[in-house]
């Protein structure tokens, strides 16, 4: 019997949005709204889905987890050689889509990507579980790949070549920090007439605040 995608309907009722209530600085808002997933117990509530293309418009999307976030921007690490980080290099445009489903909540960002300093990524390489910080090493991220028995043997001998050792962190492998230039907080609401509220940068920097129609 074909599946009736018509019967897969939700009705959201948790809460609304309005422009005159959001506070008016993006960043503050995404604030409020993150320590809300957060203490809501979502199951990482920092995956986003970060969508980026190639130099001549070819898109991909993947999820990846955020790291840090701040009024500069939201932070991410990864390989420099995977897809998306060739993609950056050649585009250095992102968006950012983060949905919290029990919340009947998602966060769209989009703005320009930039490399976080060296020092920055050692850092927090430093702070990765050690098993992390091997597999980071072990993989060619986004190249093909004869069997996972290859990648497992590959990651072994690095644990035991650095047995003991302080795992250093590969020369591919880093931060990107997306600043942001747009962004919209999207409520479900009854009737798919959900609040969509969105920050634009003006021409002087200042954030302008407007709703969108559902």
């Amino acid at each position: 019997m074909p599946l009736d995608f018509n019967a897969l309907r939700k009705e959201y009722r948790l809460a609304s949005l309005d422009e005159a209530q959001v506070d008016k600085s993006p960043i503050a808002q995404f604030k409020i709204w993150f320590d809300q997933a957060i203490s809501s117990q979502l199951t990482e509530p920092n995956a986003m889905t970060l969508a980026t293309a190639s130099s001549n418009g070819v898109p991909s999307a993947r999820v990846v987890l955020l790291k840090e976030y701040g009024e500069t921007g939201f932070t991410f690490f990864t390989n420099y050689r995977s897809r998306k980080g060739v993609e950056l290099k050649d585009n250095p445009r992102a968006a950012l889509l983060f949905y919290w489903a029990e919340l009947e909540r998602q966060i769209r960002i989009e703005g320009s990507v930039d490399q976080v300093s060296r020092p920055e990524s050692e850092s927090y390489f430093k702070k990765r579980p050690r098993k992390s910080q091997i597999g980071a090493n072990a993989s060619l991220q986004s190249s093909p790949l004869k069997d996972r028995a290859t990648l497992e043997q590959e990651a072994a001998r690095l644990e035991q070549l650095w047995e003991g050792q302080e795992v250093p962190c590969p020369a591919s492998w880093g931060g990107y920090l997306l600043r942001p230039e747009f962004f919209e907080f999207w409520q479900g609401r009854e009737s798919r007439l959900h609040d969509r509220i969105c920050y634009r940068r003006d021409v002087t920097r200042h954030w302008l605040i407007e709703r969108l129609a559902p």
